[in-house]
């Protein structure tokens, strides 16, 4: 009574990232390449000549804002499991028909 599985059958494993889990990943990846290009910039050529340009609200408040952002809608795209949304619709929808 042996369970364990023969060498020739292998276990086939359901994919870590559905296609969901991409596109949120795609999303955040964007988000986090355009708060490191608001970033960029704002330097002067001359080393004895201070920009005013460091201190602009776009790299002060708005790229770190997108940087954050794009770090958690990244998060969400890892702990996102689509059948986590189809449960609570199956429920509200059981939960109509009864009433």
């Amino acid at each position: 009574m042996n369970t364990t599985p023969k060498k020739s059958e292998k276990r086939q494993f359901a994919p870590l990232f559905t296609k969901p889990n991409m596109i949120i990943m795609g999303i955040g990846l964007v988000f986090l390449i355009a708060s490191y290009v608001l970033m960029s910039g704002g330097g002067t050529d001359d080393p004895n000549e201070f920009s005013e340009k460091i201190f602009d609200t776009r790299r002060l408040t708005v790229a770190p804002v997108l940087l954050i952002l794009g770090f958690l809608i990244e998060i969400v795209a890892i702990m996102y499991h689509p059948k986590w949304f189809k449960r609570n619709s199956e429920a509200t929808d059981n939960t109509e028909k009864q009433s």
